[in-house]
C-alpha cells in the first residue's frame, strides 16, 4: 500500500511506503501519522515571499487556505461555522480554540501560526 505525503504545500506530492520513516525535528514518525491530529507543517502558504491578506476571501478560499496549510480536518469548521475572510481577522484566541471545536493542538497551531499572523499583515498593509 502506498501513501501520499505532503510535508508543505509548496513542495510536490510524493509516494511513500508505510513503513518508510520521516523525520521532524529530530523525532521519526511512520506514515502519515504526523497528521492524524493536526498538522506537523507549521508553515504558512505564501505569495511571493508575503502573507496573503484574506480580506476578501471567500468562506471556500479559507477552507482551502487551511487545507494547502495541512489542516485537512480542521478546515471543515471553518466551513461549518462559515467563517470568510473578514471574520478570521476578527478572530479572537478563544474563538479559535474554543468556537470551532476542535482539537486543542491544532487549534492552537492555526491561531498562532495562521490566524494570528494573517491578522498581523493585513493591519500593517491597512495602516500606513
Amino acid at each position: 500500500m502506498l501513501l501520499v505525503e505532503r510535508s508543505t504545500c509548496d513542495e510536490v506530492l510524493r509516494l511513500k511506503t508505510p513503513n518508510e520513516r520521516t523525520t521532524i525535528d529530530g523525532k521519526e514518525t511512520a506514515g502519515m501519522e504526523n497528521k492524524a491530529n493536526g498538522s506537523m507543517d507549521t508553515k504558512s502558504p505564501v505569495e511571493n515571499g508575503q502573507l496573503p491578506d484574506p480580506a476578501d476571501w471567500a468562506v471556500t478560499d479559507v477552507v482551502n487556505y487551511f487545507k494547502a496549510a495541512g489542516f485537512e480536518e480542521q478546515a471543515n469548521a471553518f466551513q461549518d461555522q462559515e467563517i470568510d475572510g473578514k471574520s478570521l481577522l476578527l478572530m479572537t484566541r478563544n474563538d479559535v480554540l474554543t468556537g470551532l471545536s476542535i482539537k486543542l493542538g491544532p487549534a492552537l497551531k492555526i491561531y498562532e501560526y495562521h490566524v494570528k499572523p494573517l491578522q498581523t499583515q493585513h493591519l500593517k498593509n491597512n495602516t500606513s
